[in-house]
């Protein structure tokens, strides 16, 4: 008998399966119904009786009828909208989703049986968004502690895969999850204050939650520290025992935590090039002027990660990490990928299948839900943006920056919008079983720069990231093959007020005067160059020019006869990295022809306090390093341990070093000056958490990567520079039976041409 019973238990699985999903669907159902009969109250130009007046049953019967029909449509007919779609960029299909959205109810109501329904089509919209976010909210509330729909339903989305796409290998595929501006030192605090659960779990520390008792995961439900999911126990369930005196042991390490050493240019630009495509050479700060091509470069702009990425395929041989079965998501570069979804790089090219992002877009919005929950979600970012920018304004909060204009938008897609849609094209990759994955995820680096990285706003979005972290966690069980996890930075970001704030000028206004030149009285204010920002450039598909490049352009003075006379200096600003440029002198200029042509600039820069220490070249020494108080250092003696660099911690020496040899560094590097004891730079850009040049944790970012590859260093030497990172990735490709990445068909052209 206890056989029989067994048997029957087994067998009467699915049916319970099958009653479940019965009764979620009857549930969502009638909380659709229920929305539209309050809609239809609310909404003058929404009608669900004819003009003479139904019975309140009638009435009941056309909304469930209209609900059941523009759920049947939104699960039948919207797929196949959203793959007529592609080629919309992304931004514009998330918002043209609620127009078809709003066309679906329109046909819901036309076709039902009742034939009273009646809607205006701008109220049509806002009904149907509505109606897909109260759905959504339903099935996902009722899903919240089942944990074995959510396993179904990954498993029916891998299959799917199985069986449209051809059988992948075996082997274990990579996936790198880059959280941007992420440094070593705040992954760690994070941890420690319990802010990061899933990489608490995977470094085998202590579960240490928030007050609040934890944050549930990407949907709905709790991680516990080794990253699953978990279902809390009924409030009848036996408690289990526990012991005052006996602490509970902590879960097995799975992964490695390891800080790495970024080049003096500590930004996105140069560690990605370097970690996707093998090199960091002549990427001297986020914008340079080019005086061989009379431009200025900015690594977020379209034009300019275009020739960067074919400037480092050609210095390398190599077409990048992705070039074989990758997946390039939400990045500046594409790796050499084959599949790209917000990557900047390519947005000046034509639209077409090679450049188009299939994985990811159509897995995301081929749920009109997603699109209505990412757009609720984005509101409610910008009204969170506006309160906290109001209450720090009131509370008198140092340092501050302006966080008015577009910035609560910027932050809302870069915290909401690129998040969702770079995490579900992840997912999508890894549904699909393809070999290497680069995501980048800038939600923490935007929210820093203009709210510190260490203060509550920024600590929300890690908790936020750590979710997602769990999410591809659990996706990975579910994938064709297995998957290693890596999740790196590019970068840290230092704390500190600007160097307008603290000064009253800007660094272009403090060159002036040391030219000699005017200064204006109302001194402006140097634009931040987010990362976000190229996000947001790379969804609208606008290879436009970044509009702070306008200011950079050479204004030439003139001389009492009229003529034309010396350019005026170029001045731009990477974080706390300055570079001053001469356009009209053609060579790069020694700190003999400044001196001779202006005798006090050098001095006024070097003895001014805010002011770190200045790169120059010079005909005596081939390099020269100058800080205050007289103090000059030829390249050639220059050492970490003293001097103007002593405070800068070890690899500063060899970082200015590598710069100097660039063909495209500036007439004059300045880094502003560095406080050890508070980690405090003065960002030469409107923010209070910066990154781009030398002092603090900017120059520290982290490498989590699994305990079974090997260490990312040799002998557990010391990472320095994103280029040894790529080669640490490259290795692990290797040893999970991943492909070698040749030299592409399109690099030998690039290099032929």
């Amino acid at each position: 008998m206890r056989g029989v019973r067994g048997v029957r238990r087994v067998r009467g699985v699915p049916w319970r399966r099958v009653a479940s999903q019965i009764g979620r669907s009857t549930t969502v159902w009638a909380a659709s119904t229920l929305t539209m009969l309050v809609l239809a109250a609310l909404l003058p130009d929404f009608q669900l009786q004819s003009a003479d007046g139904d019975s309140a049953t009638r009435i009941a019967v056309t909304a469930a009828c209209g609900a059941g029909a523009f759920g049947v449509l939104s699960a039948v007919a919207w797929p196949l909208l959203v793959r007529l779609l592609l080629l919309v960029p992304a931004l514009f299909l998330g918002l043209l989703v609620f127009a078809l959205n709003g066309s679906l109810l329109l046909l819901a109501l036309r076709i039902n049986p009742s034939g009273r329904g009646a809607a205006a089509p701008e109220t049509a919209v806002i009904v149907a968004a509505v109606m897909s976010a109260v759905a959504s909210a339903t099935g996902a509330a009722l899903a919240v502690r089942d944990d074995e729909a959510y396993r179904r339903r990954l498993h029916r989305l891998a299959a799917r895969r199985r069986r449209s796409d051809p059988p992948c290998p075996t082997t274990p595929g990579l996936v790198c999850v880059q959280l941007d501006g992420v440094g070593h030192d705040v992954l760690t605090a994070a941890v420690r204050k319990g802010l990061m659960p899933t990489v608490a779990g995977w470094l085998g520390t202590v579960d240490r939650r928030p007050a609040d008792g934890g944050q549930e995961t990407a949907d709905g439900r709790r991680p516990t520290v080794d990253g699953r999911s978990h279902t809390p126990a009924p409030a009848s369930a036996a408690p289990a025992p526990a012991s005052a005196h006996t602490p509970a042991p902590a879960p097995a390490a799975t992964h490695r935590l390891t800080p790495w050493r970024t080049d003096w240019s500590s930004q996105t630009g140069a560690s990605q090039l370097g970690i996707l495509h093998g090199s960091t050479f002549d990427v001297p700060a986020f914008r340079w002027y080019e005086k061989d091509r009379g431009e200025v470069m900015v690594c977020n702009r379209p034009t300019s990660a275009a020739e960067l990425q074919r400037r480092a395929a050609v210095h390398t041989g190599d077409g990048g990490l992705l070039t074989i079965d990758g997946a390039s998501r939400g990045n500046l570069f594409s790796g050499g990928a084959g599949e790209q979804a917000l990557v900047l790089s390519i947005t000046t090219r034509r639209r077409g299948k090679e450049n188009r992002s299939r994985a990811g877009y159509f897995a995301y919005f081929s749920d009109p839900a997603n699109a209505v929950r990412t757009a609720l979600s984005f509101g409610a970012e910008v009204v969170r943006e506006v309160g906290q920018s109001v209450r720090a304004r009131l509370r008198g909060q140092r340092p501050r920056v302006g966080r008015g204009g577009l910035y609560p938008l910027v932050r809302a897609f870069a915290t909401v919008v690129e998040r969702d849609v770079v995490v579900a094209a992840v997912m999508g990759d890894m549904l699909a079983g393809r070999t290497a994955v680069y995501a980048d995820l800038v939600a923490y680096d935007e929210v820093a720069h203009h709210s510190g990285p260490h203060s509550r706003d920024a600590e929300k979005v890690l908790q936020r990231l750590d979710r997602a972290l769990a999410l591809l966690q659990r996706v990975a069980e579910h994938a064709p093959r297995p998957y290693r996890l890596v999740v790196l930075s590019d970068h840290g970001q230092s704390p500190g007020e600007t160097f307008h704030g603290r000064y009253g000028l800007t660094l272009g206004d403090l060159v002036r005067a040391g030219c000699g030149l005017p200064v204006p009285r109302s001194a402006g204010r140097t634009r931040s160059g987010a990362e976000a920002r190229a996000a947001v450039r790379a969804a609208l598909r606008r290879p436009v020019e970044e509009e702070a490049g306008e200011q950079h352009r050479p204004a030439r003075t003139r001389s009492a006869d009229g003529p034309p006379s010396r350019s005026e200096p170029i001045v731009l600003a990477s974080g706390n990295l300055g570079l001053v440029s001469f356009p009209d002198v053609h060579h790069r200029m020694t700190r003999e022809e400044i001196d001779a042509r202006h005798p006090a600039l050098l001095t006024t820069l070097a003895h001014h306090p805010g002011i770190g220490f200045l790169l120059v070249r010079s005909a005596e020494h081939g390099g020269v390093v100058l800080g205050a108080n007289g103090v000059e250092v030829p390249l050639a003696d220059l050492d970490d341990a003293s001097g103007p660099l002593a405070c800068f911690g070890p690899g500063a020496a060899d970082a200015v070093r590598r710069t100097h040899s660039f063909p495209h560094t500036a007439d004059i590097m300045v880094n502003s000056a560095y406080d050890p004891a508070g980690g405090e730079v003065l960002a030469f850009e409107e923010q209070i958490g910066s990154h781009g040049g030398l002092g603090g944790a900017q120059s520290r970012p982290f490498l989590l990567s699994p305990l079974d590859l090997s260490a990312p260093a040799a002998d557990h030497g010391e990472l320095a520079g994103a280029e040894q990172v790529h080669h640490a990735l490259r290795r692990w490709l290797r040893e999970l039976n991943g492909p070698e990445v040749p030299l592409t068909a399109a690099t030998e052209e690039e290099q032929a041409a």
